[in-house]
């Protein structure tokens, strides 16, 4: 079976655990500078992408990666015509490890960026997940990050799933802004 050698997850979420609005934009107050630059960086040390049809990863070198492009309008897996380097899959078509296999990147690390349906659909696999949490920031009738929240909040569905926390790293201190990694086993 072919699997990432890693999968890696990013979010940055509200207080009340949305990663974006009603209307499902991800609003300003979500955007800091030290958790675009701790993404990007992260997003670095993947050799792939994948996220849902809404969702964009528009980092520097985003157009380096490969990337798989979550969508229910295929039956089950295609080339992407909007991009030589990335794959529509259907989850309810077929297998991740199919969608996987081709991408064709056997040895490959995988970067999950969202939204709800990506990051819940990948809560059994991921090895390391990082979540910053926008201090002061909620979004009342919002997208949660995963589905559960609320009532739960995203560290507990996280624990729920066999991630523990390791640790937690300060991004901007003048902001309260902090990202924590969780990992599994």
């Amino acid at each position: 079976m072919t699997l990432p050698k890693e999968i890696v997850g990013f979010a940055i979420v509200s207080e009340d655990g949305m990663l974006a609005d009603a209307q499902g934009v991800m609003p300003p107050a979500l955007k800091f500078e030290a958790d675009q630059k701790f993404f990007a960086a992260g997003m670095d040390r993947v050799d792939a992408a994948i996220h849902g049809r809404h969702s964009h990863e528009m980092q520097p070198h985003s157009p380096r990666r490969k990337r798989i492009t979550l969508t229910r309008q295929i039956a089950s897996i295609a080339r992407d015509p909007a991009n030589p380097k990335g794959i529509l899959w259907n989850p309810g078509g077929t297998s991740f490890e199919q969608a996987w296999r081709a991408l064709d990147l056997p040895d490959g690390k995988l970067g999950v960026v969202g939204g709800t349906d990506v990051f819940t659909l990948f809560l059994p696999r991921y090895d390391v997940f990082y979540l910053t949490r926008a201090p002061g920031v909620t979004l009342p009738g919002g997208r949660p990050v995963f589905s559960g929240v609320p009532p739960q909040t995203p560290e507990q569905v996280l624990a729920a799933h066999g991630l523990g926390l390791v640790s937690t790293q300060v991004l901007n201190p003048a902001q309260n802004l902090t990202v924590t990694e969780w990992r599994r086993g």
